[in-house]
């Protein structure tokens, strides 16, 4: 009989101060007018959609898999992930943005609950360590991105602890919602909603950790830029110089056709003296 009670009060929820329980349909609704009336005030709506491929999948590319498998393998956090990765999936998260150091995020659960989740930037030397370990392995910016590496690179990037993708002391995690955990569903939504949004953009990740990707990249120092791309210690011919090296006179090329010359003197006398023969016969 007690147990029927407890079963029978905690489907009501409000007398153990639980929210009662939303349909994923009438959440959406909610979510849809709360984004509406903040884009009409001017301010970023961006919402995750998960397009990975496969039933549970949050993410198809490189750096979002990395990103998700990083977050799966923190003890810290298996409890709370299953729960968030249904939220992202169902489209709960809508709206997510990431700046350098931070992801700001909107989760629809039974009420619209704002998230913020702090990320450590990354390390000065650890950063420093990264690009050395690097070397020149990464050819460009495209290869990084797209996750094109040496198995070196992948390894250095990618260790556990080490690389760039940060490990649960990284993050400092706030809701809005009454869970008393740190990381409570929303937050872990938001956290898959990273991964997710790695697929589409994947530089984010080091904005996020507010490091400079092309560091990384092979030659990334430019030459000096100049009025020419030739060394001062060149030396190169003038045509005065090259009239001397041929035993030539070189004619300068005038920037517009010359007028035309009157006839020259020597042409009139000439013709004058033609004439006046021919009076003289």
């Amino acid at each position: 009989p007690h147990m029927a009670r407890w079963r029978s009060d905690s489907r009501r929820g409000d007398d153990f101060g639980w929210r009662p329980y939303v349909p994923v349909a009438a959440r959406q609704a909610q979510a849809n007018a709360a984004m509406k009336i903040r884009a009409k005030k001017g301010l970023p709506v961006d919402p995750v959609v998960v397009t990975a491929r496969g039933r549970s999948a949050i993410a198809d590319t490189f750096w979002g898999r990395m990103w998700c498998e990083a977050l799966e393998s923190q003890a810290d956090f298996a409890n709370r992930l299953p729960r968030g990765r249904t939220y992202v999936r169902n489209g709960s998260v809508v709206h997510l943005g990431i700046a350098p150091g931070v992801v700001e995020a909107f989760v629809q659960g039974s009420e619209l609950y704002t998230v913020s989740v702090k990320v450590n930037a990354l390390d000065a030397k650890r950063w420093s360590a990264l690009r050395d370990a690097c070397g020149q392995s990464i050819g460009s910016a495209l290869d990084l991105l797209q996750g094109k590496l040496t198995d070196g690179a992948m390894k250095v990037l990618t260790r556990p602890g080490e690389g760039l993708l940060p490990r649960a002391g990284d993050f400092k995690m706030k809701c809005s919602c009454p869970d008393w955990a740190t990381m409570c569903k929303h937050v872990a939504a938001v956290l898959y909603g990273v991964g997710a949004r790695l697929d589409e953009k994947p530089e984010l990740l080091f904005s996020l950790r507010d490091v400079d990707q092309s560091e990384l990249i092979a030659g990334a120092e430019q030459a000096p830029s100049g009025p020419s791309s030739k060394p001062a210690g060149d030396k190169v011919l003038s045509e005065s110089d090259v009239g001397a090296l041929f035993g030539l006179e070189m004619a300068e090329s005038p920037a517009t056709p010359p007028a035309a010359r009157s006839t020259p003197r020597w042409t009139r006398r000439r013709w004058r003296r033609i004439r006046r023969s021919l009076r003289d016969r």
